[in-house]
């Protein structure tokens, strides 16, 4: 009877369509543009309240030493789709133009023959798409970029920095009764084309990323998603009626208003049984916040750079059905990784064996992501700046070139190893009190490392940069 029993169980686990859909959870990666760390009001935002990105850290966990792999846009994102360090594909600072890319070493596109999470995924079965912001090639004169798709994505819809069908955005500032059309020349990257308030583009990437997920569930696919807006990301539109004073108070209206726009698909996933208990949203930002607009918290540095505030974001992992249920609602403050951690963490969590002959920088976290371990990954993380990246405004000093976090120990360096900042952060989280010259032996061995590990990176023209930063700085100095 018991044999019996047991292939009863077998046989319905086999024909229960429930059951073969919770084998692989669907995955819903919700990338934010330029948002601070400390931009939801469950990371502290006392301004504005965020209540669909609260909910979804109340039902799920959120991560405070959670990091990106550059503190600039195309960089973070190459390293969030690959799983590996955005400098091994040259892609080193924001992709403009060819002679802008040319000029910083940087390249026009991610190659396409680099790992992707989403064609892993589409190779085992996964329905893929991309709504949002691409900014992997595809903007100003680069206009024989890959189409998204070459990526390993069904289907896409993206902006005026992609290639293929798009939203472009139209404005209206208070007083105007007709509205103005920006970036109208990315037409030529795609079409169709749809035309849009600027103030409502969150909400096109969502109602097309919504019917997505349902045809994917209707054809009992899990699906994997990529929900980039490029909220909040400058010029703010907020809508015409929420209209602010100043920097900060537009940012903080586009910032509530995304969060209304977003919650449209988080209640949709909720609301649906079949997707509710078997599906993984994981929501962070690219990089830190523009100066004078987002907010980093307690830390120091902004976009661009490569103190906390410029690299680490905040993480939420949303996925109940999946979750011991006693750790619903976790704050963990422990756990170090990174978004390229993601990629084979994911992999892992969709019953996905690690392909052969990829080599990821990233490791398996999974067990982190859905609160069943608060370890964090063995190796260090390091960076390299954006090339063009020497100084930031307002207030022009020069940067670091190149940073490593081990364990609780963070230090920047120049290229050379020279000019080193060291900080203990499980101390001093502002990177406020330099230990180099207190700590010599373990400031010296983490430049070593970190200076080994650039050399083994593909070179950009950050060095040749910064020493014509130098010169120019130098020349002004003079004439004042």
């Amino acid at each position: 009877m018991k044999i019996l029993h047991v292939v009863v169980l077998l046989l319905i686990a086999l024909f229960n369509p429930v059951s073969k859909v919770m084998a692989s959870p669907n995955i819903i990666m919700v990338f934010i543009d330029d948002m601070g760390w400390g931009d939801f009001s469950c990371f502290g935002n006392k301004e504005v309240q965020t209540p669909n990105a609260d909910r979804l850290a109340k039902e799920g966990i959120r991560f405070s030493q959670f990091y990106v792999n550059s503190p600039i846009c195309s960089p973070s994102r190459c390293a969030l789709v690959t799983g590996q360090y955005p400098y091994r594909w040259k892609i080193n600072s924001f992709l403009n133009n060819r002679a802008d890319n040319e000029r910083r070493g940087v390249a026009n596109w991610l190659d396409p023959k680099a790992p992707t999470l989403a064609r892993i995924l589409q190779q085992n079965g996964y329905a893929t798409g991309h709504f949002g912001k691409w900014h992997l090639g595809g903007q100003r004169d680069v206009d024989n970029a890959p189409p998204i798709s070459n990526y390993g994505f069904d289907d896409s819809l993206t902006n005026f920095e992609g290639m293929g069908k798009k939203i472009l955005p139209l404005t209206m500032k208070p007083g105007e009764n007709k509205p103005g059309r920006i970036w109208a020349d990315a037409e030529r990257l795609g079409k169709p084309v749809i035309w849009m308030q600027r103030s409502e583009i969150t909400s096109g990437f969502v109602s097309a990323a919504i019917p997505f997920i349902d045809q994917a569930s209707k054809d009992k696919k899990p699906f994997y998603i990529n929900l980039w807006p490029d909220d909040v990301h400058s010029p703010f539109w907020p809508p015409v009626e929420k209209w602010a004073k100043d920097k900060r108070g537009m940012y903080l209206a586009v910032l509530k208003e995304m969060d209304r726009q977003l919650g449209k698909l988080f209640d949709h996933i909720r609301n649906t049984p079949a997707l509710r208990d078997n599906t993984i949203i994981l929501v962070c930002s690219d990089n830190g916040p523009e100066p004078g607009a987002g907010s980093a918290g307690p830390f120091r540095g902004t976009k661009g750079t490569l103190y906390e505030g410029g690299t680490r974001s905040p993480l939420i992992v949303w996925a109940p059905g999946l979750m011991d249920k006693e750790k619903v609602g976790m704050h963990n403050e422990t756990s170090v990784f990174a978004a390229f951690d993601l990629v084979p963490s994911l992999i892992t969590l969709a019953k996905i064996p690690a392909p052969a002959n990829i080599k990821f920088d990233g490791e398996n976290l999974a067990p982190v992501l859905l609160g069943k371990s608060v370890g964090s990954r063995s190796n260090p993380i390091m960076w390299r700046r954006p090339p063009d990246r020497k100084t930031m405004p307002p207030s022009q000093e020069r940067l670091p070139d190149l940073c490593i976090r081990e364990g609780d120990w963070k230090l920047l360096c120049e290229y050379d190893g020279s000019l080193p900042q060291l900080y203990n952060l499980s101390l001093d989280r502002a990177e406020t009190v330099n230990l180099a010259t207190k700590h010599p032996d373990r400031a010296n061995n983490l430049a070593k490392a970190l200076l080994e590990w650039n050399k083994s990176m593909p070179a950009d023209n950050g060095p040749a940069l910064g020493k014509e930063h130098k010169v120019q700085a130098k020349e002004k100095n003079s004439k004042n």
